[in-house]
């Protein structure tokens, strides 16, 4: 099948770092129509990364924002890298064309059935297959196309692993069969609810859906409810679709300091294991390994020697020697871990070795010459 056929606009840049972004028309046989379809490429996309991919709907409202805001937050460590495809529903009216719903069932028409296997069964699998896709899905939309964007939930297994719903214009009995869907699925989902100035909390649907999403006790649900009453129609999407990608990528961010005192320092566990968890947690929802930060192994060493649990540093260690094996981390925590057992001389080797390596971070080869200085005089060696 003819997944698209021209080449609207040349690819240019937004800034240096050449990030890509392309318009292209898609031949669709499920619509019977060709479609104005915007992507975003990062600028150092690799074939050999994977990105999770965002599908905005209402592309000439949403899709600039949607790009803006993603490039920031995976400039500054917010979130991972991502691929956006931004699908054209202005002209001719089409988004209520695509997104239109039976008054008496709330289900989509014909056109909006179409639209749906459009998105699912085209746009999605050329993604897909073009590009290396993570399996982390999102999808954004607005009045009408949030409402439709609801309709991914109701499949065996919802497409999408987040939703931002944008003011949105619920068609009948969506406000429960969200909620009812949400409690049942099998899935990780963050659902995030934004209204505006227009709403501000006074429409009983949603008013309705919003009680019933926050009352929902399931381990791997999160719902987050946004609402800015002085924002219009136009700037609700930029106060809300921030504050959501935040949320959503909450996991993929550095340890804070917050984080550090609230779940580390609080925690029953062995501090090590809080890292191990953090990182299995995001190759689990978005399908890649992370690299470990610096800045979370500081953390770790640092609530190790807080809480007394020295008997973590042996795995940060060997951790360190795969993430940073050209520097002294790995060898200098393995040799404080070797100091605190009472292993004297093993701690000596281990430091030795530290000495050799690169400095990183606060780690300096006077502060393991320091060390080594010390257990030869205390033991004599």
């Amino acid at each position: 099948m003819t997944r698209y056929i021209t080449v609207l606009l040349a690819i240019f840049c937004f800034s240096p770092g050449f990030s890509q972004v392309k318009q292209e028309i898609f031949e669709s046989f499920k619509l019977q129509e060709r479609r104005d379809v915007s992507y975003y490429f990062p600028a150092d996309y690799s074939p050999e990364k994977k990105y999770p991919l965002v599908v905005v709907l209402d592309a000439e409202r949403l899709f600039e924002q949607v790009v803006a805001i993603s490039r920031f937050h995976s400039s500054f460590q917010g979130m991972p890298e991502v691929i956006v495809v931004g699908i054209h529903q202005d002209k001719n009216d089409l988004r209520w064309e695509d997104c239109a719903y039976e008054e008496d069932t709330g289900l989509p028409t014909e056109k909006g059935k179409n639209f749906f296997e459009f998105l699912g069964m085209e746009i999605i699998p050329y993604l897909e297959t073009t590009y290396n896709i993570a399996p982390f899905k999102m999808i954004v939309g607005y009045d009408i196309t949030a409402n439709f964007a609801n309709y991914f939930l109701f499949k065996e297994k919802s497409l999408f692993n987040a939703y931002i719903s944008i003011s949105p214009l619920l068609a009948p009995e969506m406000e429960s069969r969200i909620p009812a869907r949400l409690g049942d699925i099998d899935q990780q989902i963050f659902y995030h609810l934004i209204l505006g100035k227009a709403e501000n909390k006074t429409d009983p649907a949603i008013l309705q859906l919003d009680r019933a999403l926050k009352v929902i006790d399931r381990e791997n649900f999160s719902y987050t409810f946004d609402s800015y009453p002085t924002a219009n129609e136009v700037s609700v999407a930029t106060y809300g679709i921030g504050k959501a990608w935040d949320q959503i990528f909450n996991m993929f961010k550095p340890i804070s300091p917050k984080e550090y005192k609230t779940e580390i320092l609080t925690s029953d566990e062995p501090v090590y294991q809080y890292l191990e968890n953090k990182y299995a947690g995001i190759e689990e929802l978005f399908g890649f390994r992370k690299s470990v930060e610096l800045n979370d192994i500081m953390a770790i060493y640092a609530g190790c020697r807080k809480k007394d649990d020295f008997e973590s540093l042996k795995p940060l260690s060997e951790l360190c020697k795969k993430e940073y094996p050209e520097t002294m981390l790995g060898f200098y925590f393995e040799g404080e871990y070797y100091e605190e057992l009472g292993e004297p001389k093993k701690a000596l080797r281990t430091f030795e070795k530290a000495f050799g390596m690169e400095e990183i971070d606060f780690l300096t080869k006077e502060m393991a010459l320091e060390k080594i200085d010390a257990l030869k005089a205390d033991f004599g060696f």
